[in-house]
């Protein structure tokens, strides 16, 4: 099976830091990969260089293509939004719906407005007089029309109230993506999305530091939840991390048997988003 994003060794550095340090990836067709990492961890410039907007170290093919030297090819079949995407407050909707249909071969106008049609925005709304949910609105009707085999979202959501948040995941999952396509999305807002995620990477200080299907993290970490006259019995079994939890302990650990922790106290699975917050205070260690 082709890979949909294979990078080996991808590295970029700009005069005053190093912002991505040797990143390998490989990111098969059909699935919902979060990028995950603190502010400044790297997210942009990895997906930057995907999408052939800056010069990197490395080798890097995308939908089997080298993002700088064949970019217009790789754009036909690569759709992006992020959270600073704008468009000029005089252009009617309706003129947006016409430039991408000029522009872009596998526009199906038809399905824009038919997802529009559900929405308050109207092709005669000026861009200026659209919130900026409804502006998300548009901007996600366009993508969804377009027949792209790649989609990559950059805080998409990021100052959206709770109900269009919602509904922009909904549509994605249920009206854009089957097997044959695939989603890289990066957020702060984890505990919104862990449901839909296939897979998860953690990015921090340019470097991956997890890289895994959801459906693995069981096998390989474990959260402990204890009172206090049990947590000196969790520590001695070496969790990477602890936080304290209203009068109790939860404790992480990577690899340790199950068995081991049972008779301690509350095991499971930690959320994703738990799971980010522990290694990024197992990194800082």
């Amino acid at each position: 099976m082709s890979l949909i994003i294979e990078a080996r060794g991808l590295t970029k550095h700009y005069r005053n830091h190093e912002a991505v340090r040797g990143i390998d990836l490989a990111v098969r067709p059909g699935r919902i990969v979060g990028l995950i990492g603190r502010n400044g961890a790297g997210k942009t410039t990895v997906l930057k260089a995907l999408l052939g907007l800056t010069r990197y170290q490395g080798q890097l093919s995308v939908l089997g293509r080298d993002p700088t030297l064949q970019r217009d090819e790789l754009m036909r079949e690569v759709s992006f939004i992020a959270d600073t995407a704008v468009l000029p407050k005089w252009l009617r909707v309706a003129d947006a719906l016409d430039y991408v249909a000029g522009v872009h071969p596998s526009f199906n106008r038809e399905r824009a407005e038919s997802f529009l049609a559900t929405t308050d925005v109207k092709k005669s709304h000026r861009v200026r007089e659209l919130s900026k949910g409804m502006v998300t609105q548009l901007h996600l009707a366009l993508v969804l029309a377009i027949r792209a085999r790649l989609l990559v979202l950059d805080e998409p959501t990021l100052g959206l109230d709770l109900l269009v948040r919602r509904r922009f995941y909904d549509t994605l999952l249920n009206d854009y993506m089957d097997e044959e396509r695939t989603i890289l999305v990066t957020t702060h807002q984890v505990e919104e999305i862990e449901h839909l995620l296939t897979d998860v990477l953690f990015i921090e200080q340019g470097r991956i530091v997890l890289d895994s299907p959801v459906d693995q993290l069981g096998e390989r970490y474990a959260q402990l939840i204890v009172r206090p006259e049990q947590a000196a019995a969790a520590r001695a079994l070496r969790p990477f991390s602890e936080r304290n939890l209203l009068g109790r302990a939860a404790f992480f650990f990577d690899g340790v048997d199950r068995a081991l922790l049972a008779p301690l106290g509350e095991v499971g699975t930690p959320t994703i988003a738990d799971l980010f917050v522990a290694r990024m205070q197992q990194e800082a260690a």
